[in-house]
């Protein structure tokens, strides 16, 4: 991954400091970090990439920038301080749901997934998007299929017995049981390769706006902190239950398209994996995991609340976009890369 144009003076400050061996620096003054346009729906976009940025230390890392800096005190102090803007940023749009008994939870999920009304992407890109508004689209969750599961496995090491069981068959599937050509991240490689599209790791990093990467930030925060482990559960729970449905309706769209059945792969692959996985998340992991921990029954559903509003926020921005006749990236040079 390459760094790429910063987007304020937290990421002029940072992207300056990691071209740099790994040294102390003083850390910028602590939020709230603003968006210097006043966008009051997306949030900041120079602290989401400063974020994201971050937390890629712990991935695959960032061509030119040393791999020392991961654990450097300097650089983990500034992300404590984007961490706590970010949890205030969760916090005014997540409504936190009603703590529910331990043996209510998988109900409780079910029910928060039934009442999400958020505008319908899948609908939209199964009947209605183009192919520039597709390849967008994929665009968009590269961010997050490139590397798709890793976020959620910082959980494994977390959990034990029944818990810990159902959250490896999860990510065992995603990681294509062993064989890597069948990897969800490949899949989903194949899938841009088929849209044209450059299939590298973190290649459009620069084009996304940062209610996309809000998206992978609250993974990453989630499973970074062992203190937020029942928001993980819940937060992969909720990824799991809202999957099988729009995962059909993308591959419906991708055919309309033209799309061949390799590059729909990647979506026919979640048809039929995710509606098993939902009722593993829910009851196996999640269920099993608040009646060994019931206090944080209530961080289970905020941890699913968030997966919710913050797909609901993407698919606002996206289909607002389209309507006004406009692209769903930033409005750069390098757009053109995409169209």
């Amino acid at each position: 991954m390459q760094l790429p144009a910063p987007r304020g003076p937290l990421t002029e400050r940072l992207f300056a400091e990691l071209a740099r061996p790994p040294h102390a620096f003083g850390p910028p003054p602590a939020g709230p970090y603003g968006d210097r346009r006043g966008d009051p729906c997306f949030g900041e976009e120079d602290a989401q990439l400063a974020l994201f940025v971050c937390y890629e230390l712990h991935y695959q890392g960032v061509d030119g920038v040393d791999d020392r800096w991961e654990w450097n005190p300097s650089l983990l102090t500034l992300r404590e301080r984007l961490e706590t803007w970010f949890e205030g940023w969760l916090a005014r749009r997540v409504p936190r749901p009603p703590a529910p008994p331990s043996r209510e939870v998988p109900r409780a999920l079910a029910a928060l997934v039934a009442a999400d009304d958020g505008p319908s992407l899948s609908a939209y890109l199964r009947s209605r998007a183009n192919t520039a508004q597709f390849r967008e689209f994929v665009v968009h969750r590269s961010i997050y299929q490139l590397k798709e599961a890793d976020p959620h496995t910082w959980g494994i090491p977390r959990l034990l017995g029944r818990p810990k069981a159902a959250l490896v068959e999860i990510q065992s599937d995603e990681y294509g049981g062993g064989r890597p050509e069948r990897m969800h991240a490949e899949l989903f490689r194949a899938t841009m390769r088929g849209l044209g599209l450059d299939d590298s790791y973190g290649a459009y990093l620069g084009l996304v706006p940062g209610a996309t990467l809000a998206i992978t930030n609250v993974m990453s925060l989630f499973g970074l902190h062992r203190r937020r482990r029942g928001a993980l559960l819940g937060h992969l729970a909720a990824f799991e239950m809202t999957s099988s449905l729009p995962n059909r309706r993308y591959s419906q769209g991708l055919r309309r398209l033209g799309g061949d059945a390799g590059a729909r792969r990647y979506f026919d692959e979640h048809v039929q994996a995710d509606a098993v996985h939902e009722q593993i998340a829910a009851h196996d992991m999640c269920g099993a995991f608040a009646a060994e921990h019931p206090g944080l029954t209530g961080d289970i559903l905020y941890g699913a609340a968030c997966a919710l509003t913050l797909d609901r926020l993407f698919a606002e921005h996206l289909l607002g976009r389209w309507r006004e006749g406009r692209t769903s990236l930033r409005e750069t040079d390098a757009e053109v890369t995409v169209r």
